[in-house]
């Protein structure tokens, strides 16, 4: 069927159920940003491939919601569709639920295990909801069935925790809340604390699964395909005990006392299965809290997974510009993206990418999320601007990385202007000391005030949490202009990545991981405030070509040469003696 074809079979449907609207959120029962391709059910009935997304459906109208990331994605993508893109980081955009409240007469139809128990609530207040699953009954022919990859059991010598320590801190957790039992739906959050891994979905070691930790029992519901005799030996050494992943349902139902969820990920089909008589705690997940906050281990693991991601790196661009274009070879998005996937490879401990490298050669660098295809990418030439957005999934821990790098030819005094005011928002955050308790939303500003001063912006955040072997995005920690009440707290992983976009020209980003460590006070200091900073984790050289050294303070200057100092003392002796050659060309003082 094409696109406009199924959201007509969705609407014979709509009307048979007597529904005014029907909305596809695009997520799974899990909350997650990156799920198995069974539930990419937003992405089925739209045609539109992005990351986040929110489709409407009424009997006459189709619409879909999605950020300022994907605004040029969807553009494209919702082409000779009747879908109407509706851009909701404007200003002038009606959130989502506005729109259904002024728009819709009648119910309002919803898969509840699509929905969070916090986003249904909130809904009931203005809408009248009907919990109905219609998308399972359209999508009969090409639905990919849910993955039954097996789990394996991860390391303490990598998580820095056994299972043992974790399973009694939670249940200290919970007995400090009074809370009999509680219910974890978040795929991530089962990894961390179960210390286990698998690869049900794409860039995310997790498996799909959920779990409920009681005091006297821990059960894991999970397709029993998915466990083998090691992965039971494990379990069963843990004692975690293992149901059907579907059985979770009937288990919930018969649960007693006081139930602890995390209303943002928990699903309202779950939160709905909680017997009437059990009190109900809708609280942020503890889990949540302790697996940011990255114990020593973890964080050398990262600095481990750096090291390697420096070695990969620095080969992939010698081999860029050195070796790929000569003997006028053409080469496409899609061949760096392999090329760099190559080099990642090699490194030890290597399991996959954390997320789909996003190779946006010119123009389309402008596209926040790019995604090239082997079948509809750009060809490269060895001229102008070329953004690198990649990342490593190593047991050590996960990398992110973004390199916007000048291919040849002269460089444009506004690229070199924008290059600029993005790397001194990218130092300025770096660099920064705060006090205790400080959110990244108060530090936002930090990396957009160069560009602000001159007039740009960009729409997407400054910086998101990261996970160890995990989600490459976590929570709750994050850097951006929304309020954010979570402190940033030492052991916390963050990205900094500023970024610059023009249409149709280049898109110029710049991104390491830094992670929050103490700081000593200063001389000057007047309080008693314990004070932090951050520490740079991510290794990789700056292209230097592109800065405009009249915009750049001599401290800057010097944090850069610095920086480079400790990339090539770290790399170099990982790295052949050519490539450590270049990377020390790469990485000389800037006067």
């Amino acid at each position: 069927m094409t696109v406009n074809e199924r959201i007509a079979a969705l609407r014979q449907e709509m009307r048979a159920a007597g529904l005014a609207a029907y909305v596809v959120p695009g997520t799974d029962p899990h909350a997650s940003e990156y799920m198995a391709s069974h539930w990419y059910e937003m992405q089925w009935l739209s045609g539109f491939n992005g990351e986040s997304g929110t489709m409407v459906v009424t009997l006459d109208e189709a619409l879909l919601w999605t950020d300022s990331r994907y605004y040029l994605q969807a553009g494209i993508e919702l082409q000779g569709t009747t879908i109407q893109l509706m851009r909701e980081s404007d200003i002038d955009c009606p959130k989502l639920i506005d729109w259904l409240a002024e728009h819709v007469e009648g119910a309002v139809g919803v898969n509840t295990e699509m929905f969070s128990v916090n986003d249904f609530a909130d809904w009931q207040k203005q809408l009248t909801m009907k919990s109905i699953d219609l998308i399972r009954p359209i999508w009969t022919e090409g639905r990919p069935a849910i993955p039954q990859d097996k789990l394996y059991p991860y390391s303490a010598d990598f998580a820095g925790e056994t299972v043992e320590s974790k399973l009694q801190r939670m249940r200290e957790a919970l007995a400090a809340k009074k809370a009999d039992a509680m219910i974890i739906s978040a795929l991530d959050e089962v990894a961390w604390l179960l210390n286990i891994r698998g690869n049900d979905v794409e860039y995310n070691p997790v498996v799909i699964s959920y779990v409920v930790l009681e005091q006297a029992h821990c059960t894991l519901f999970v397709d029993a395909a998915k466990v083998d005799t090691v992965a039971q030996n494990y379990l069963d050494f843990n004692d975690i005990s293992v149901q059907p992943y579907e059985a979770v349902f009937d288990y919930i139902r018969g649960l007693k006392g006081t139930i602890l969820f995390d209303g943002a990920k928990v699903n309202e089909a779950l939160y709905e299965a909680i017997p009437a008589e059990c009190q109900r705690m809708n609280t942020k997940s503890p889990i949540l809290i302790d697996k940011a906050k990255k114990n020593a281990v973890e964080l050398e693991g990262e600095r481990i997974a750096m090291r390697r991601d420096s070695v990969a790196l620095t080969r992939f661009f010698r081999w860029l510009e050195e070796e790929a274009f000569a003997d006028g070879k053409t080469l496409t998005e899609w061949d760096l993206m392999e090329k760099l996937h190559a080099f990642r490879q090699q490194g030890e401990n290597f399991v996959e990418e954390s997320f789909g490298t996003i190779a946006g050669y010119l123009g389309n660098g402008a596209i926040v999320h790019y995604a090239a295809t082997k079948e509809q990418c750009a060809v490269v030439h060895p001229k102008g601007m070329l953004l690198l957005d990649s990342g490593g999934q190593y047991l050590n821990g996960t990398t992110d990385i973004t390199r916007t790098v000048w291919l040849g030819g002269d460089v444009p005094a506004q690229a070199k202007r924008d290059y600029t005011y993005v790397l001194k928002g990218h130092i300025a955050l770096a660099t920064v000391r705060f006090p205790m308790g400080t959110r990244g939303n108060q530090l936002d500003a930090l990396a957009k005030q160069y560009m602000w001063a001159a007039g740009i912006t960009f729409g997407h955040g400054t910086g998101h949490g990261v996970g160890h072997f995990l989600g490459c995005h976590e929570g709750p920690q994050n850097v951006r202009t929304d309020n954010n009440p979570t402190p940033l707290e030492v052991g916390h992983i963050i990205s900094d990545e500023p970024g610059i976009y023009r249409t149709g020209q280049w898109g110029i980003r710049t991104e390491n991981l830094i992670t929050v460590i103490p700081a000593e006070p200063t001389e000057a200091t007047t309080t008693e405030d314990k004070w932090l900073q951050f520490e740079t984790l991510t290794l990789c050289f700056y292209d230097t070509q592109l800065i405009d050294r009249s915009l750049m303070t001599d401290e800057e200057i010097a944090w850069i040469n610095a920086y480079h100092q400790r990339v090539y003392q770290e790399t170099a002796p990982l790295l052949s003696a050519d490539d450590a050659a270049y990377l020390a060309r790469k990485c000389a003082p800037i006067k």
